[in-house]
């Protein structure tokens, strides 16, 4: 794990690597439910992932009742 990340970083990050290998589309809301914080937290802090090379390519791919990101690891 990168250093440099926050533990909500961190562990967003660690939840999209563990499940991108059978699902591609993660919306924040959801995200959020399963690790305990609010979309906006994971919206805010998932942008920091994606400026950053952490092996994993995340964009932000549409908003309908929550942010959704493509992810591909």
């Amino acid at each position: 794990m990168a250093p440099d990340l926050t533990s909500k970083q961190r562990q967003i990050l660690q939840y999209l690597r563990e499940n991108a290998a059978t699902k591609t589309y993660f919306k924040s809301r959801l995200i959020g439910k399963e690790l305990g914080m609010t979309a906006k937290e994971v919206g805010a802090n998932i942008t920091a992932l994606q400026e950053g090379d952490y092996e994993v390519e995340i964009e932000k791919w549409g908003y309908s009742s929550s942010t959704t990101w493509k992810v591909d690891v």
